[in-house]
């Protein structure tokens, strides 16, 4: 068992260097140098904000990101792209984080999590690409109709919360992988691919808030948001990291890191509340974030 955990410990360390290394060549090669990276370091502070609700909810960094850069005057385009960009980093290390936690002591509890990952990673993808690839255009008020629908999800999943906890057991979780549960959750894992395409969130936060209904564990549903989500940013890589891009890089450059540091901090975070607190501050936070969606429109 510990020359397991000590095999898992390194694969861990590897991937994290490599994203470092990753990273560094990123900085170099699009933009002109630490000088002017410089220059964007206040940036690092909402890398860190914005990685820490992200992946200690599951919800997606592009919640903080979006209407911030908005605020800066940065253009749609400019600020979809260069959120996921960041989110490469950040939910990549959140991702990571996560599943050499499962690794490491949850294999029996979190038997559900390899198929879950299975079945909604590819169809996450292909939602958000069938956005690209068909260059469909978001509806009206997209934000706005978005922002609405995570405060009503938000405000379900607080009653949900409160209505069971004035039941016995209600703490123990009772979701078993089944047929429907797989053909629903893949509906909304796919539609939440097609929303991430125009906003750079949504998919994750869709899963976590079907999951935690369902009555998942708290942490499992979160895991499972924040993998998925972490998956479907770096398949549009691409598109983002090209030379001919909207990202922002400099941007990039120095919120990547912060991205990073706020990851790791999320989880310990997650683990640290209890499971009721974090179902309530993930229920909270997808209702202030829409909130405040709304009131940057």
């Amino acid at each position: 068992m510990r020359l397991e955990r000590q095999e898992h410990s390194i694969t861990y360390i590897s991937i994290a260097m490599m994203l470092i290394a990753f990273w560094f060549v990123f900085v170099y090669s699009k933009t002109d140098g630490i000088e002017l990276v410089t220059q964007y370091l206040h940036y690092c502070g909402l890398g860190i904000l914005g990685a820490i609700f992200a992946n200690s909810t599951g919800a997606g960094g592009g919640v903080i990101f979006i209407p911030a850069f908005n605020s800066l005057g940065f253009s749609n385009e400019q600020s979809l792209a260069t959120s996921f960009a960041i989110q490469c980093f950040g939910m990549t290390t959140g991702a990571i984080s996560w599943l050499h936690y499962y690794m490491q002591s949850q294999k029996q509890q979190w038997q559900q999590l390899p198929l879950l990952l299975a079945i909604l990673i590819p169809l996450s993808i292909a939602g958000l690409w069938t956005v690209e690839a068909l260059n469909i255009s978001s509806i009206n008020n997209l934000e706005q109709s978005f922002s609405l629908f995570s405060i009503a999800l938000g405000c379900a999943l607080l009653f949900n919360h409160f209505n069971h906890s004035n039941k016995r057991n209600s703490s123990q979780p009772t979701f078993s992988i089944k047929k429907a549960d797989l053909v629903i959750l893949g509906a909304i894992t796919y539609f939440g691919g097609m929303i991430t395409a125009w906003l750079s969130v949504g998919v994750g936060e869709l899963i976590v808030i079907y999951l935690l209904l369902k009555r998942v564990e708290a942490t499992l549903a979160v895991a499972t948001g924040v993998i998925v989500t972490a998956a479907t940013v770096w398949s549009t890589a691409g598109l983002h990291f090209s030379a001919n891009s909207d990202t922002y890089f400099s941007v990039v450059a120095v919120a990547a890191p912060g991205a990073v540091l706020g990851a790791l901090m999320a989880k310990k975070l997650a683990l640290f509340l209890p499971i009721k607190t974090l179902k309530l501050f993930f229920a909270a936070w997808i209702i202030l974030s829409g909130v405040a969606i709304l009131i940057m429109e």
